[in-house]
């Protein structure tokens, strides 16, 4: 297939595109050009922001899929779908679990909770305000997603990924936060009552991802390795490999650590389990996760 992906330079998105040339697919990687291009990929660069420098880039050419690494308001997904409407055959969107924030359910949460068909969309937000747009990540792309799903040109699939670890090239520092502080036995800010969440590795989403644009289905799914993880058991593993000691410190309100929830956060990867996909389970992956991310360092 004929692949087109937008971003897709970093993290798990550059190793969804060494998986899609593996598997022969020809792929395209369209960004700003403030990285280098990846070899065996075609490279266009353009800023999908401005729709003409988009339309310029792309010329003529189609595509079979087109994966969107970086969608994250929903003017973006307006330009995407007048632009490749006419290009492409299929479209996905890498979305998030963030789009559950409103959701404090005591079980797991399924797709329909967030059906983006019923998302009402504000294009007259500050979507183009660093700092609104941070605050409202979650919202962006659950907008985001809404637009696409709205009578798409194309068939459309929102992939909503957990939480992700692992890898040499975290570039977040979440796990470097706990590793610093354990070493130093520093406290950790969690909340007095502190949830679990859904997870995922970074080469099992790239994977899920590549699995996806081979497939057919569409819709939002839900992407994350089986199992929970708490703040206690991802800071055990750092402790263990790092050396040091875990100190928590419970606060009411304020800012807490990265991976520490006031409300439930986990998500059911059931449908993507039907499908066909076969995850792996967190315990079988997390020490290899702090070992890649902050155990070398």
């Amino acid at each position: 297939m004929d692949i087109l992906i937008i971003g897709g330079n970093r993290y798990f998105g550059k190793r969804l595109t060494a998986r899609l040339m593996e598997s022969g697919h020809a792929v395209t990687v369209l960004n700003r050009g403030s990285s280098a291009a990846v070899e065996g990929t075609t490279r266009l660069v353009a800023d999908r922001d401005d729709e003409a420098a988009l339309e310029s880039a792309l010329g003529g050419r189609t595509f079979d899929v087109v994966v969107d690494q970086v969608c994250y308001t929903p003017r973006q997904a307006a330009v995407a779908r007048r632009v490749f409407g006419p290009r492409t055959r299929r479209y996905v969107m890498t979305s998030t679990v963030e789009v559950y924030e409103y959701e404090d359910s005591a079980v797991p949460v399924r797709e329909e909770a967030v059906d983006p068909r019923t998302v009402t969309v504000d294009m007259d937000l500050p979507w183009k305000d660093p700092e609104f747009l941070d605050a409202h990540y979650g919202e962006g792309k659950r907008q985001a997603e809404a637009v696409f799903a709205a009578a798409p040109p194309f068939p459309f699939t929102a992939v909503r990924v957990a939480h992700v670890l692992g890898g040499d090239d975290d570039f977040t520092g979440r796990l470097d936060h706990y590793a610093r502080r354990i070493r130093a036995g520093e406290p950790i800010a969690v909340p007095v009552v502190n949830h679990p969440a859904t997870y995922i590795h970074v080469e099992e989403i790239a994977a899920f991802l590549a699995w996806t644009v081979e497939a057919e289905f569409t819709g939002p799914v839900n992407a994350h390795s089986h199992g929970l993880l708490t703040t206690a058991g991802i800071c055990a593993e750092v402790e263990k490999q790092v050396g040091g000691r875990t100190v928590f410190r419970e606060v009411e309100v304020g800012e807490v650590s990265p991976f520490s929830f006031s409300r439930s956060y986990g998500m059911d990867n059931a449908r993507a389990t039907a499908l066909g996909y076969e995850f792996t389970h967190v315990s079988d992956w997390l020490p290899r996760a702090v070992a890649e991310t902050v155990g070398a360092r």
